[in-house]
């Protein structure tokens, strides 16, 4: 059995927690990083379909979703996405912007990954993966930290341990367990950014439309996106889809306009005050894919010229295509998450340090904290901001 000391632990080797070892290491403190997992920095590697959404350039509070919708101001202030483009940019790693402020590696995550692991070299972080039942223990110098084979000693103790996204690659409650064991309140998780699941009836209109995509406008209560929408076999899918799901609540109906640009009920009618209007499929397919067009003209039971075509069955297609409501059943679970909603209560954590307001000494930063970023880098721009300031201050 070894017997260490440290001043700072950090439990989690992903993108949170390496960044808080290498910046207090980087301070000149003596650091030990470790995980239960046998890899650094997994979810990192299988980000972005492998080429690691590192950031946003446009991230800001308003992308973020927590109880406390405040919390996350100071920590993105205090180390901001220029600050990790900077870092990006110092070690030539080349990237791109695909859309929306989205930044992405242009040959792979392991860039990132090989950066930090450098950075955590250079900075003489211990790094130890493969650590089984991590025990955790507050005493009077600090923390006593018991694993398989080793008490480690420290004054300081980062919780990094992610959120129950994905769980095919470790992911666990320790983190919220260790928050409770020290009296913190945890807001319920959920999965967040994460495939719906659809009834019967929409998954057959789904199926004909398979591979159709389109531009569309998904509301839930007073939260709108718009983005891409994807018909699938398995229902409805695409970004816009899994930016919703972070809000979407069981038992409530979705909002979709298929066709924001366009007010469908005056374009109809305006086409019907002109000389010879034709026939509504015609019409339609104008201005959304045929095959789309055809389905709505079959399940209202509308077709023919739209000079026949009464202002009911107008209202009829505008609510369809601009308000059309849709009520998931449910969602795909963590198994496909790419996220976790909820987490460690921030009312009890300083937004300035990440510090326990109940315990001295440890701090919560990552997934594992109750902020949850949008689709698009936010979640890891959090994950480096919290990281950093927990790494200034331990």
């Amino acid at each position: 059995m070894l017997n260490l000391s440290y001043d700072a632990v950090i439990i989690g080797a992903g993108a949170a927690g390496s960044m808080c070892a290498i910046t207090a290491a980087k301070r000149g403190r003596k650091v030990m990083l470790i995980d239960h997992s046998k890899k650094f920095g997994e979810k990192i590697r299988i980000s972005g379909g492998g080429k690691c959404n590192f950031t946003n350039a446009h991230c800001g509070p308003d992308n973020f979703i927590s109880t406390n919708p405040r919390f996350c101001i100071s920590a993105l202030n205090q180390y901001t996405q220029k600050d990790f483009i900077d870092l990006i940019e110092s070690q030539n790693i080349p990237y791109h912007e695909k859309k929306l402020g989205q930044l992405f590696c242009d040959r792979s995550a392991k860039d990132i990954l090989a950066l930090l692991k450098d950075l955590a070299s250079k900075y003489k972080v211990h790094i130890s993966l493969a650590e089984n039942n991590i025990e955790v223990q507050k005493v009077e110098s600090g923390f006593k930290i018991a694993t398989a084979d080793k008490k480690i000693m420290c004054q300081a103790l980062v919780i990094a341990s992610g959120g129950l996204s994905i769980p095919k690659i470790g992911a666990t409650r320790f983190g919220y367990e260790i928050a409770q064991s020290f009296n913190h309140e945890i807001i319920k998780p959920r999965p967040g950014l994460v495939p719906l699941t659809f009834e019967n009836d929409l998954l057959a209109h789904c199926k004909h439309l398979s591979g159709l995509s389109l531009c569309a406008e998904v509301t839930f209560e007073k939260t709108s996106f718009r983005e891409g929408l994807l018909f699938t076999h398995r229902g409805l899918s695409g970004p816009v889809i899994l930016q919703i799901s972070s809000y979407w609540r069981d038992g409530e109906s979705l909002i979709i306009d298929l066709l924001p640009k366009h007010n469908v009920k005056n374009f109809l009618k305006k086409k019907r005050n002109v000389q010879n209007p034709q026939n509504i499929q015609t019409i339609l397919s104008d201005i959304l894919p045929k095959r789309l067009v055809q389905q709505i003209c079959v399940e209202t039971n509308i077709s023919g010229s739209l000079a026949n075509i009464s202002n009911i069955e107008i209202q009829k297609l505008s609510d369809r295509i601009n308000h059309w409501q849709v009520g998931p059943t449910g969602t795909e679970g963590y198994r496909t998450a790419e996220v976790t909603v909820g987490g460690v209560n921030t009312r009890e954590l300083s937004s300035k340090t990440m510090e326990s307001n109940l315990q001295p000494g440890l701090y919560f930063v990552g997934e594992v904290v109750d902020v949850t970023g949008h689709l698009g880098g936010h979640n890891f721009q959090w994950a480096w901001s919290s990281g950093w300031v927990a790494g200034q201050n331990i």
